[in-house]
């Protein structure tokens, strides 16, 4: 059997399975909440434990892949927005497994592009796709990550790095003034700052400042997950600020993404990835995303060949660690 694992700032993804035929056929799968659990061996220790219970005796584990959010080192991640360190080598010795791989969750989410279904994806551009181009993988949640898929020896071989991370590079005066506001409050702005769920929630604060509604956000929008409740807003009862909010997000999010992908010259397509895309798949596809995406002066009739492409299926990047923990890097 083989084990996978998607393990994000807020939520764990883990099943059980075997690749055959090249599709993963999952035997048993569980999803957890990171903040009920102190680390990750005791979500893997409470996994094992029901996987026991459900099927009467403990299950043979012979390889693992776990999909981390943040950069990986010697096979272990601190992980960037979670007080949680996921060693390889450890959960091997602890739990006898004897081949276990960590990944940046983006590449292992970039590597499970190949295994998708038509039913998994949502065209936003269909471009003119080029066979054995380069392709970015992006996709905002409670961080925003960053992969891009490069041609080498015969298949893709997932380029793992930080670019949420990079600075965010306004690109309309309304940004501009955003950035302004949020420079001004904490120094340096990268884009995970403004593409995300807490980014959302920044974007909305911004404008209720602009507009003199603070006070009023401040009672109405719970602590918690305050993007979510931003998102209902708007889709739901077409509040006015939070339908504004979630334009400039939307247009945010395509204009980095146009970045990126003018980066490495995607002509093979950019897939937006992450739990917020399929939330909010009516915005993305009324035109904003797009029109900010394809911006790019002297290069917009390039970027607009560039397919562009929504993911729907959240188990993408277990599907990459199946691959990953069956092949190595290349797909």
């Amino acid at each position: 059997m083989i084990l996978v694992g998607d393990i994000g700032a807020t939520k764990t993804l883990l099943e059980v399975g075997t690749l055959r035929q090249g599709r993963w056929r999952p035997a048993f799968g569980q999803r957890y909440v990171d903040a009920d659990h102190p680390d990750f061996d005791s979500v893997l220790r409470t996994f094992l434990l029901e996987w026991e219970a459900h099927h009467g005796s403990p299950v043979t584990i012979a390889r693992a892949c776990f999909g981390v959010a943040g950069p990986v080192f010697d096979n272990r991640v601190q992980m960037t927005n979670l007080p949680w360190l996921v060693d390889g080598d450890a959960i091997s010795a602890a739990f006898g497994i004897p081949h276990v791989r960590i990944s940046n969750d983006f590449a292992a989410a970039a590597s499970g592009i190949e295994m998708l279904q038509a039913a998994d994806l949502v065209t936003l551009q269909p471009g003119e796709p080029v066979v054995a181009a380069s392709r970015v993988v992006i996709g905002a949640g409670t961080g925003l990550g960053v992969a891009y898929m490069i041609w080498a020896e015969g298949g893709y071989r997932a380029i793992a790095g930080e670019g949420g991370h990079t600075g965010f590079a306004p690109s309309t005066p309304e940004q501009l003034e955003l950035w302004r506001d949020l420079y001004s409050r904490q120094g340096r702005v990268v884009a995970e700052d403004v593409v995300s769920g807490p980014g959302l929630a920044r974007i909305c604060e911004f404008l209720g400042r602009r507009e003199g509604k603070s006070a009023a956000l401040e009672k109405t929008l719970p602590v918690d997950d305050a993007a979510a409740a931003i998102t209902r807003a708007a889709l739901e009862s077409g509040d006015p600020l939070c339908s504004r909010a979630l334009d400039l997000f939307v247009s945010c999010y395509g204009a980095v993404a146009g970045d990126h992908a003018l980066a490495v010259m995607a002509r093979g397509g950019v897939y937006i990835t992450g739990g917020i895309a399929p939330k909010i798949l009516r915005r993305l596809l009324g035109g904003g995303f797009l029109a900010a995406f394809n911006a790019k002066g002297t290069y917009s009739g390039t970027v607009g060949k560039i397919p562009v492409l929504v993911v729907t299926n959240e188990r993408l990047g277990l599907l990459g660690a199946a691959l990953l923990a069956a092949f190595g890097t290349r797909v």
